[in-house]
């Protein structure tokens, strides 16, 4: 045997056991996670055999409960505002020319690219600049739940954008031409031909944005405020005192639907064949 050709088998074999460490650091923990989540002892570090008591502990939790109502009442807003803007702003990216459009361009992903505390310092004094301006008027404002869910529309435009102009790059503009010619107003072309066709992008960037929101703890937890606490961050609190196998039930929980909703928006976003073909 040649020494190119072992040579060549340790490097594959090498390859190979990279390959299984990296799957192997990203998955172990999650595994872990999952198992204890199903732990009969009350101690998270031993384990005391199988139980899913943990599970409807969690809903008989009045905290939990109010603050996964709180998750859900943001994220269904934050989700249907973001998926507005964000499919208007590709839309206007893609398809239309006007002034200063580079400079929008460039400015509409900052989002995609600041860290999250910078975005949560950023929003945080925008809410108490925007506060002070309405305290001046007489009613006084402070963070909550709105607050929240504006921060979440405000990060979650981008992510929506980019998913929905990476479907309209795949469809030819001579589609929505053609619907002109054909006499068809604006309005009508982008209902009738424009929509369809990037629909799966708009319901990808959507799926994209809810599991977002649901799982952001960093932009949630600086713009809270009373009644404003999402499970994400209550998590985050009460992981301070301790973990707890209840905490590990509602972490897989949260994995779960959030592993769903990223495979649904990947699923959507598959391109088996040009929508114009």
């Amino acid at each position: 045997m040649s020494v190119g050709m072992q040579t060549g088998k340790r490097a594959n074999l090498l390859l190979k056991v990279n390959a299984w460490l990296v799957f192997a650091f990203f998955y172990v923990p999650i595994l872990i996670l999952v198992v204890f989540s199903f732990n009969a002892s009350s101690r998270v570090n031993i384990w005391g055999g199988f139980s899913a008591r943990w599970y409807p502990t969690l809903f008989r939790n009045d905290e939990i409960l109010n603050a996964l109502k709180n998750s859900l009442i943001i994220a269904a807003v934050s989700t249907v505002a973001a998926t507005i803007l964000g499919t208007s702003l590709a839309i206007a990216l893609d398809r239309y020319r006007f002034k200063g459009r580079k400079t929008l361009d460039g400015l509409a992903y900052l989002p995609v690219i600041i860290p999250d505390v910078t975005m949560a310092v950023m929003m945080l004094a925008f809410f108490a600049q925007v506060f002070k301006f309405i305290d001046s008027f007489g009613p006084r404002f402070q963070l909550g739940i709105y607050t929240v869910a504006i921060s979440h529309i405000a990060f979650n435009v981008s992510f929506v954008a980019i998913v929905v102009r990476a479907r309209l790059g795949q469809i030819s503009p001579s589609l929505e031409e053609a619907a002109r010619d054909l006499y068809a107003s604006r309005w009508k072309a982008f209902r009738l031909v424009t929509l369809p066709l990037i629909l799966p992008g708009v319901l990808a960037g959507a799926l994209l944005a809810l599991a977002l929101s649901l799982d952001d703890v960093v932009i949630s937890a600086f713009v809270t405020g009373p009644g404003g606490t999402t499970l994400p961050v209550f998590v985050f609190s009460a992981i301070r005192r301790g973990v707890t196998p209840e905490l590990n039930a509602i972490s897989t929980l949260m994995l779960a639907v959030s592993t769903v909703l990223v495979l649904s928006s990947l699923f959507l976003q598959r391109n088996p064949k040009s929508p114009d073909a």
